[in-house]
């Protein structure tokens, strides 16, 4: 599967410009972003790229003195490209994500061997590391987790080494479906069920916990099926949004089915959210 790149430079690159930037490109179908010093990268798959909505979204902000430029990214190159920008990260000092060629840390109570291939998820953006450190402050231990939008499968690789009894990890994109299976053989987790599709391909069954970071639009959408297979009083973490004005949104619709508000964690302007079922 190949994607559209836009590489992102504004003159006065302030957390605020980006955010709002990234979020009008959100509401258009781009649902990956990378930040950077300059700017960010904004990825959409290929197909689902419309030049014209794009344009409309940003049409709004041109007083933000930016520039962008468009580019195919075809997945063969994607390791090339991703190889080149990757860093090591930490989060809390517990958890260590590296890539194959980095050199181990076992002093780290925990480390995430990660090949992404043409997914996403490394642990970089502000949604994935917020989602990390909710799960390092759960009880996972004999939970059965359902990973939504997983991506790489890093946070249903994370829940596995904190004790999960089971997973189940989805995402749309067949090349994150491969590079769920690959990441989990790579960090020896062997109790991990990968499905390609997105809410029609949940299992019938009921979950402990349920991870969601993906955006708002689709977690709207798909919000009454997390629901419904959510065990009573069992968690659920939602990311992939903002604080303003999605937080509210995403509450109001949460409570109506029954998932009740927790608490939320913020990093720059993104949000990650925790809510129990009633």
């Amino acid at each position: 599967m190949d994607y559209i790149e836009l590489k992102f430079k504004l003159e006065d690159p302030e957390a605020y410009r980006k955010d709002i930037l990234i979020d009008a490109l959100a509401n258009v179908g781009f649902d990956t972003f990378e930040e950077n010093d300059e700017g960010f990268s904004a990825y959409v798959v290929k197909e689902n790229f419309e030049q014209t909505a794009m344009e409309l979204a940003l049409e709004p902000f041109a007083d933000f003195d930016f520039a962008y430029e468009i580019n195919n990214v075809k997945s063969e190159n994607w390791n090339a490209v991703w190889e080149s920008n990757f860093e090591p990260i930490q989060i809390k000092d517990q958890v260590y994500v590296r890539a194959t060629f980095h050199n181990p840390k076992p002093d780290f109570p925990y480390e995430i061997v990660i090949d992404p291939k043409m997914s996403f998820g490394t642990g970089h953006h502000q949604t994935t590391a917020l989602m990390m450190e909710y799960l390092l402050e759960a009880d996972l231990q004999d939970k059965e987790l359902l990973d939504m939008g997983c991506g790489t499968a890093i946070l249903a690789i994370l829940a596995a080494k904190l004790g999960a009894k089971s997973l189940v990890a989805i995402d749309y994109d067949p090349v994150c479906y491969e590079s769920t299976l690959e990441n989990a053989e790579l960090n020896g987790i062997d109790k991990l069920t990968a499905y390609c599709g997105s809410k029609e391909a949940i299992p019938n069954q009921k979950y402990d916990v349920i991870l969601a970071n993906i955006n708002r639009n689709i977690l709207l959408d798909q919000m009454e099926t997390y629901s419904g297979v959510l065990k009573t009083k069992g968690e659920i973490y939602f990311s992939g949004f903002y604080e303003e004005p999605d937080l509210g949104i995403i509450k109001a619709a949460a409570e109506n089915l029954g998932m009740q508000y927790v608490n939320h964690k913020k990093k720059d302007a993104w949000v990650a959210a925790k809510f129990i079922k009633k």
